[in-house]
């Protein structure tokens, strides 16, 4: 397994504390998923379940359904405005993208293999132009789950 590069130097104080502002978990776009699933009829999901791979960021374990709410810059969303790419230290982040996506689709195949609905729904999808799309969509598929299972 090759070694990852290790983390630039923040290039200012504001590029600093901006990074250290990006929370793992409760994010803005993740309490919108889950405002979302309680409107819909949808609450006692756990959170940041750790007993299945990837700990989804939201969780119906009787279900086997797992949401993730993926950041489009970290998860370098393809064609999205949103998923930016960093001109300093490039080589870097064209790394860390890499292993986020590649650990991204390993943890989705592990989670189907053990029987597990795995739903994606990406940042740019909560935006106020698709968030009625998005919205149908999830329903859509969380209806799927709990009647599939």
């Amino acid at each position: 397994m090759e070694k990852p590069l290790k983390a630039p130097a923040a290039s200012n104080e504001a590029v600093r504390k901006s990074m250290q502002g990006n929370k793992r978990r409760d994010t803005k776009p993740e309490l919108q998923v889950r405002k979302m699933l309680r409107e819909m009829g949808y609450p006692g999901y756990r959170l940041d379940w750790k007993k299945a791979p990837g700990h989804p960021d939201i969780a119906y374990p009787g279900r086997k359904t797992a949401v993730f709410v993926m950041g489009c810059y970290w998860h370098a969303h393809e064609g999205c405005k949103y998923a930016s790419k960093p001109k300093a230290h490039s080589e870097y982040w064209e790394e860390k993208f890499r292993r986020n996506k590649e650990r991204d689709a390993r943890v989705r195949a592990e989670l189907e293999e053990m029987g597990w609905h795995v739903i994606e729904i990406w940042e740019c999808e909560l935006k106020r132009d698709k968030l009625a799309v998005t919205r149908e969509r999830l329903e859509r598929e969380i209806r799927y789950a709990f009647v599939e299972f």
